[in-house]
């Protein structure tokens, strides 16, 4: 008789640990991951979002320029060896940066899409109005969907390391 009972209640047990080990943190992940709708994009609404953020520039208005950012986000920029995670200080860099009037063309494009996340990387040339300069940089953005619009969450901008050949 006990073997029976042992039999039994095993299979039981190991239900109920089996039960027990879905509760906490990894239960409500793997519940959210079944019910998180990833929201479409392409890569013409990619470089949207970079043409979006350059015409931002073109408003010389620091204010709608930061607008394109998440409000947890991190600007790492060419020209300033400060990072710039809350509003103020991005912000800050671009009231400074839009003074010699920048635009941005994008040179090369990679992108990768994920769900709700996009990375866009390569390399872009700012020509500043102001002063007829060009700077050839490579850029990093990462976007993220909040329920609303894709919003940059990280953005990395940094000078070439070597002279770029002029364009002809």
């Amino acid at each position: 008789m006990k073997l029976r009972t042992v039999i039994t209640v095993l299979p039981i047990a190991a239900f109920v640990a089996g039960c027990a080990s879905m509760q906490g943190p990894a239960a409500t992940s793997n519940a959210a991951a079944k019910t998180q709708t990833c929201h479409p994009i392409n890569e013409q609404e990619i470089a949207a979002l970079f043409d979006r953020w350059n015409a931002s520039l073109h408003t010389g208005d620091p204010h709608k320029v930061v607008a394109n950012y998440a409000e947890h986000s991190i600007l790492l920029p060419t020209v300033s060896n400060k990072p710039r995670v809350t509003a103020e200080e991005k912000e800050d860099y671009f009231h400074h940066f839009l003074e010699n009037q920048p635009s941005g063309q994008i040179d090369f494009r990679w992108t990768q899409i994920g769900c709700n996340s996009v990375v866009d990387a390569g390399l872009y040339t700012f020509t500043f109005a102001k002063t007829g300069a060009q700077v050839h940089a490579r850029y990093t953005y990462t976007y993220s969907w909040d329920g609303r619009e894709w919003l940059i969450t990280s953005h990395h901008s940094s000078a070439m390391p070597e002279k770029m050949p002029e364009k002809k």
